[in-house]
């Protein structure tokens, strides 16, 4: 089931954040841009280059008013481990939140029930914790952290121009479109 326009779940749950051990909640969500990352589990061998990728990508999705919240079913305990020990997991300066019960990964829709490991998931949610955009993948295939800033970017001009809209790979400084009935047939 889509996750588009339905609002965040409640949830409360320990990350690892800036060498600390911090409570995050929905409600310390709201009020600001926010993307949950959402990947199979520490230790592993694809989901360390999206995090990094990730990191990357962390400082210009800070100026934009988004925070980045990476989730998996292990424990805040385990997040601080990968950190202090992978050279790729240490670049993170975003909270990496343990969901151990599951909770948090269920309630995005994106929980491996077999496996109790959450799927690649990205889920972009507005100020009023409203999902305006989702992706989920496979396990064998990475997410590109440069393409969800274009999202990001994208999400946030819609949500401020009333009527206009992001045509295919819109970039920042390009052209939007207003739908109405003179537009139809003419693209």
């Amino acid at each position: 089931m889509s996750m588009i326009n339905k609002s965040i779940p409640e949830f409360k749950a320990e990350a690892f954040h800036n060498g600390e051990f911090k409570t995050i909640t929905t409600d310390d969500v709201k009020g600001k841009w926010s993307i949950f990352l959402f990947y199979p589990a520490d230790f592993t061998f694809v989901c360390p280059t999206e995090l990094e990728d990730m990191a990357g990508q962390y400082e210009e999705l800070q100026q934009l008013g988004v925070e980045v919240y990476s989730v998996s079913t292990d424990t805040h305990f385990s997040h601080k481990a990968w950190h202090d020990s992978s050279e790729a997991i240490g670049k993170i300066n975003f909270p990496m939140i343990g969901d151990p019960t599951g909770t948090i990964t269920r309630g995005f829709g994106v929980m491996i029930e077999e496996e109790a490991l959450a799927l690649r998931g990205t889920f972009l949610a507005n100020p009023d914790g409203i999902v305006k955009v989702s992706e989920v993948h496979d396990l064998g295939i990475g997410r590109s952290a440069k393409d969800m800033v274009r999202k990001v970017k994208a999400a946030q001009y819609v949500a401020e121009h009333d009527g206009e809209v992001c045509p295919a790979a819109w970039e920042q400084g390009q052209e939007t479109l207003t739908p109405s009935l003179d537009l139809v047939g003419k693209i």
